[in-house]
């Protein structure tokens, strides 16, 4: 048999697991590249041989994705596979076009050739798109679980943005955790909450070396909480799969990549979010759920916000800072900062487009459609630098930091600033406690 040479078309995360699990061992196929997009910086580095395998003694180079047609013809390519998440069905295609049209097959992936069974329980947390509300979820389960007297490991889909042989398995029980591994903004973001709730979270690059580690975790392990990025499927094969909607995106759930996936193979839907949604589009999530999904049970669920300083707010011309992935892919129009500047009676909401100097000027030209938020991007030196010179340009009485870590402690801000924390909060029955209760007992009588 004819070897196949591959493209696999990512964004640092799904493609290293699609390789790793599918491709790496695998003597029928050449993986001549990967190509990447969505994440700054990540073009032009090598996938590294130590975690390449034996068939990859050099490596394997990371192009641009601009070039993947031009790559198709130069390496004699038979096949790229989409390997990254949040990518509206029309983009998924027009790249499948492009692909086609340059001699090639166009594959995505199931989750049959790529989920790793694990010894321990697994919950999975995914969303129908960036920013539906993955990681308060996540955070709600772990309260749920650790009140039972469970010891809950999490898992975070990667983020692997430095160098990516150290980051072959990474283990986080404690902030200091977070500078030994060199983490970007988006890393703390994801990583600090459950640091500060207890419970250890394992990310990196290898997943099955990862699942490994945290199945013999020095702490113990009854549980494991795979906490999923953007609209990807898990890694892991779940005992429980939640999913997690929203509202504020309505009709999304059945047209982006690979949400829909996500939402289908849903045990548990999160309609998150409805204290700040519209009635109508509520309503047309379900029927979608319903649609797609008729036996999943669904939590309904409000986003509760809390503000530390009100008095920053109320009467002041704010600017307000999300999270960056929830408005550049995750193209959200409005997120907990802006909830909190309306609702704390915030006088103007600056517009911070004029401000943005270096790679936050370049985020705004990649994504025209983000609007007078300003995302929070910080996936290096440079780009953080940017972000803060940004901020203290601004002109602004005060600031509204509504991501998930205190932005003040990584970055220094010349102005007054107050936190917004959002958290899950289920409404009505059933609860998450209830979808819960099941995997908790059948848990705890085989301890």
């Amino acid at each position: 048999m004819k070897k196949r040479n591959v493209i696999i078309i990512g964004a640092a995360g799904r493609d290293f697991h699609n390789f790793n699990t599918y491709y790496r061992d695998n003597q029928n196929y050449t993986v001549a590249a990967f190509t990447a997009a969505q994440i700054p910086d990540i073009a032009g580095r090598k996938y590294p041989a130590e975690l390449a395998g034996k068939f990859y003694p050099k490596g394997i180079p990371i192009f641009a994705q601009d070039e993947l047609e031009k790559l198709i013809k130069e390496l004699n390519v038979d096949e790229c596979v989409f390997s990254y998440s949040d990518a509206s069905y029309t983009d998924v295609m027009a790249l499948g076009a492009k692909v086609n049209s340059a001699g090639a097959d166009f594959t995505l992936f199931g989750h049959k050739n790529t989920m790793i069974k694990s010894k321990k329980p697994v919950i999975a947390v995914g969303a129908t798109r960036t920013g539906c509300g993955k990681s308060q979820t996540s955070r709600r389960i772990a309260e749920i679980l650790m009140a039972q007297g469970l010891k809950v490991i999490a898992v975070r889909h990667p983020m692997p943005y430095g160098d990516l042989a150290a980051q072959k398995i990474q283990r986080f029980a404690a902030l200091e955790d977070l500078k030994k591994h060199k983490c970007t903004i988006e890393e703390m973001e994801e990583y600090e909450p459950h640091i500060e709730r207890g419970n250890v979270i394992y990310a990196g690059v290898d997943y099955e070396a990862i699942l490994r580690a945290v199945e013999n975790d020095p702490n113990g392990c009854d549980v494991i909480l795979w906490d999923g990025g953007n609209n990807d499927f898990p890694f892991y094969t779940p005992d429980l799969m939640i999913t997690v909607v929203d509202p504020h995106r309505p009709g999304h759930e059945l047209s982006y990549y690979p949400g829909e996936v996500t939402l289908r193979i849903a045990d548990v839907v999160v309609i998150n979010k409805i204290d700040s949604a519209d009635f109508n589009d509520i309503q047309q999530v379900r029927i979608n759920i319903e649609k797609v999904n008729p036996k999943a049970i669904v939590v309904d669920a409000a986003s509760t916000i809390s503000v530390d300083k009100p008095e920053i707010i109320k009467g002041k011309s704010v600017l307000v800072i999300e999270d960056g992935p929830t408005l550049t892919h995750g193209e959200m129009k409005i997120g907990a900062g802006i909830v909190a500047a309306k609702r704390f009676g915030a006088k103007e909401i600056i517009d911070p487009r004029p401000f943005a100097v270096g790679k936050l000027a370049d985020t705004y030209k990649a994504y025209p459609n983000i609007g007078p938020l300003l995302p929070a991007m910080g996936y290096g030196d440079k780009q953080i630098k940017d972000l803060a010179a940004t901020i203290n340009k601004a002109k602004c009485d005060s600031v509204v930091i509504a991501t998930p870590i205190d932005l003040g402690r990584v970055i220094k801000i010349n102005k007054p600033k107050t936190r917004v924390d959002y958290s899950l909060q289920e409404i009505g029955r059933p609860d998450m406690t209830d979808v819960l209760e099941p995997l908790i007992k059948k848990i705890k009588t085989k301890k």
